[in-house]
């Protein structure tokens, strides 16, 4: 009744206690303080070149926590395969066990304009491909009519397509906080390594974790920043196929990120 439908495991675990010689201690656990939030635009970097502190996450003398494993493990990637390699070693988000596959990316990683949607659904479980089924091909026809296509050799023309998580939460439910922050110094490398001109984030949840802010439609229609990177929310094709009133205002969205790719 309300929305459990797997059970991971037999007992829970708290992912923020560890040991300290990073044993998971579930007898015992004593749940950690949370790091303090540092803001989404608290780093910058070149492209491939790690930046100088820890990506907006746990304290750097709490080496066990979760999310600064990622970060860690993050940080150490100097491509995309060596990127995915560090998502498939990480253990400590639970969705990797209910799910059946990674998925990580799609598209021209050259492209000029990166999209992060939230999460795989089905579809793109049993695939491992992000935006595939219904709200994949809604997702390519809204960005064919500004002249960008997934499967593009030409960066000019191309996109490049991923997830703040790489694994399905089970029955598509959101994302919890806890998960989104492991998960979230990962698509941060991602971003970086890319190098994409402009960015466009699909949904509340990638909002949440890359711009700190909710409310889609509110944010929607207007630029943002993330990391000197113009930022364009949308809604998701999956909320337009339950509403189609609202394509008009994707179109809007779309035509100015069609003259801000003009204009550079």
């Amino acid at each position: 009744e309300v929305g459990v439908d797997e059970i991971i495991n037999d007992e829970p675990i708290d992912r923020c206690s560890w040991e300290k010689d990073g044993r998971r201690n579930a007898e015992s656990a004593v749940r950690t303080k949370p790091a303090p939030h540092r803001g989404a635009d608290s780093m910058t970097g070149a492209k491939g070149a790690p930046p100088s502190d820890s990506i907006d996450g746990a304290q750097p003398t709490d080496r066990q926590h979760p999310v600064h494993v990622a970060e860690l493990s993050a940080l150490e990637a100097t491509s995309h395969a060596e990127l995915r390699e560090a998502i498939e070693r990480y253990e400590h988000c639970d969705l990797k066990e209910s799910a059946r596959n990674l998925v990580f990316s799609d598209g021209n990683p050259r492209a000029r304009v990166m999209i992060v949607g939230e999460a795989p659904g089905a579809d793109e479980d049993r695939l491992g491909k992000p935006f595939v089924g219904r709200a994949g091909r809604l997702l390519d026809a809204m960005f064919a009519e500004i002249g960008l296509r997934r499967d593009s050799d030409i960066a000019s023309e191309a996109l490049y397509i991923s997830n703040l998580m790489p694994w399905r939460p089970p029955g598509n439910r959101n994302p919890t906080q806890d998960e989104a922050d492991m998960m979230k110094p990962f698509i941060i490398r991602h971003i970086e390594l890319t190098d994409p001109e402009l960015l466009v984030l699909v949904g509340n949840v990638p909002c949440n974790a890359l711009l700190g802010k909710t409310g889609i439609t509110r944010m929607r229609g207007n630029w943002h920043e993330f990391r000197r990177k113009p930022v364009m929310p949308t809604f998701h094709p999956a909320y337009l196929l339950r509403n189609p009133v609202v394509k008009r205002d994707v179109w809007i969205d779309l035509l100015r990120i069609r003259r801000k790719l003009e204009e550079s």
